[in-house]
């Protein structure tokens, strides 16, 4: 496995345009399985994930067309089936926790879609009962194979009906969601997510000809349509890479520049860091960064420690949370991080607190940072990246630390994070990639 060099201590500086957003673009690319004609996707970043759905698009037969660095066109129009019960399929599909939504898009085409219990980050538990749950509501017949852990769901016909989602869950509303397109009669979907992601995924599914309305509420309804034509479709810059590069500004005292973020869909995520104490100007549609050498955690309005949480949309995301953590170790002031929806995403906290961070975690869900307000600086170690999100939280500790560390298992950033190495480079930091 590859691994990272990194010497921290830099001052940086520049300016980083964020890649297509990573959440958004594999409903987005699961999406073309719906229609025969051709659909064209720009902004597309050039990751692992994404890389392996295309891949599996391209062994179910979708037709792929590279048209630049960032953009492609797809035609589903001769669709092999069969690859769907291969050893192959079971093997590419389990890698990958965004191939479930491939499932959706299938059943109400095709009347059948299957998936394997699929991979992804090592986060905690991640259910599929949501996704099951509605397509079966819709009328779908549900199997599981047990020795290989394969799933299945059949159906002649979906019809709409009415639906509450246990959870809010992101992808279950966008395989849900698109089954629903194709079904006869209205759907409506409550408690659903209402994420920028899924709000694009609406518009680009109206733009085909569904009928979707309530889109940024958490109540969508659905009027089926008979068929779905092509499309144009423009992924939004992802907002997690811009809160990680926010990251790297603060904790290693940068002036940066980041830009088109799309401000409108950012959310809670300025308000955030600001509650760090971070200063974050809006220029047009571009976040600026001072150089901070200082940066004061607020409490609450009684004097009380500062909680930071995540929460369904419009809620703080989730993807984010670990950054945060990283940026409070150098802040002025405690902050109290809660952790709600996955229970192994702070584990990642025993690296920082061998880097000198101070830390106390009080159960798989919260953790209490005490800031150090860049009075002793993190101390360079090796580490090994466990996840997506504790691999960039990791990588900014790295670049703000005294010495050289090494990060091991850096597949995982790559997974989310496009040639992070030469973009870090790109400012003045010195990032190494060294092969196995």
């Amino acid at each position: 496995m590859a691994s990272f060099k990194i010497e921290g201590g830099h001052k940086l500086n520049g300016t980083i345009t964020p890649q297509g957003a990573k959440n958004e673009v594999l409903q987005i690319l699961c999406a073309v399985l719906l229609t025969p004609e051709r659909v064209v996707v720009n902004n597309v970043p050039d990751i692992i994930d994404v890389n392996k759905l295309i891949f599996i698009l391209g062994e179910l037969g979708v037709k792929v067309e590279k048209l630049s660095r960032n953009s492609y066109a797809f035609q589903a129009d001769e669709i092999n089936l069969k690859y769907l019960e291969s050893a192959d399929f079971k093997r590419d599909g389990s890698s990958l926790r965004g191939s479930i939504m491939i499932v959706g898009p299938l059943l109400a085409r095709f009347g059948k879609g299957y998936i394997p219990r699929p991979g992804g980050d090592k986060i905690g538990r991640r259910r599929l009962d949501t996704h099951f749950e509605g397509f079966i509501r819709l009328g779908a017949k549900f199997r599981y194979n047990k020795e290989e852990h394969f799933y299945g769901v059949e159906a002649a016909e979906l019809f709409g009906v009415e639906m509450l989602l246990d959870e809010a869950s992101v992808t279950g509303t966008a395989n849900i969601l698109m089954a629903a397109v194709l079904a006869t009669g209205t759907t409506k979907i409550y408690n659903a997510a209402c994420e920028p992601y899924i709000q694009q995924l609406c518009k680009m599914l109206n733009s085909m000809g569904a009928k979707i309305s309530g889109v940024g509420s958490n109540l969508l309804i659905i009027e089926g349509v008979e068929a779905l034509g092509g499309c144009e479709h423009t992924v939004l810059p992802d907002m997690i890479e811009i809160g990680s590069w926010i990251g790297v500004a603060v904790m290693t005292r940068s002036e940066l520049t980041i830009k088109d973020v799309s401000w409108d869909n950012l959310g809670q995520i300025p308000n955030v860091f600001r509650k760090l104490g971070i200063t974050l100007e809006r220029k047009g549609d571009d976040i600026y960064i001072p150089a901070q050498e200082s940066y004061e955690i607020q409490n609450f309005i009684d004097g009380s420690v500062l909680t930071v949480a995540d929460a369904p949309w419009p809620g703080f995301t989730p993807d984010l949370l670990s950054i945060v953590l990283v940026i409070a170790t150098q802040a002025k002031g405690t902050v109290l991080i809660h952790q709600k929806m996955f229970e192994s995403r702070l584990f990642f906290v025993d690296k920082l607190i061998d880097m000198g961070a101070k830390v106390i975690l009080c159960d798989p869900h919260r953790a209490t940072v005490i800031g150090m307000n860049f009075e002793s600086s993190l101390k360079a170690t090796k580490m090994t990246s466990p996840d997506i999100r504790a691999g960039i939280s990791l990588l900014i500790a790295a670049l703000s630390a005294k010495g050289t560390s090494i990060i091991n298992n850096i597949e995982q950033i790559d997974r989310g994070y496009e040639n992070i190495e030469a973009r870090l480079k790109s400012i003045g930091a010195k990032i190494e990639r060294i092969a196995e």
